[in-house]
């Protein structure tokens, strides 16, 4: 029983830390867009190393994001958010090691 309460209380922890510092990367991200001019504003860029990128994203933002054959990148950047996602398409098809262009004639 001891042990089952120490395990709680370490994941509760540690959620506790990654939910801080999510959000103060969230803050800072947000801080770095308002210190700029209105008209130099992108709200996409990166803090510390960690992409972020709050527009709206369009349909084919998310496609290109989540299944994308062009990308020969496993892990990219979010779509919407901060951090990085999977490109579903590299994961499901390991084997294309290589972008599949178009032939040209």
């Amino acid at each position: 029983m001891a042990r089952k309460k120490n395990r709680k209380k370490r994941f509760r922890t540690r959620n506790f830390i990654i939910k801080t510092l999510i959000s103060l990367l969230v803050g800072a991200a947000i801080r770095d867009q308002l210190s700029r001019p209105p008209q130099e504003r992108t709200w996409h860029g990166t803090i510390a190393g960690i992409p972020y990128d709050f527009r709206i994203p369009s349909i084919e933002k998310l496609r290109a994001t989540y299944w994308n054959p062009y990308d020969s990148h496993l892990i990219v950047p979010q779509a919407f958010g901060i951090g990085w996602t999977f490109n579903f398409y590299r994961l499901l098809h390991p084997e294309m090691q290589q972008s599949p262009e178009p032939e040209r004639v």
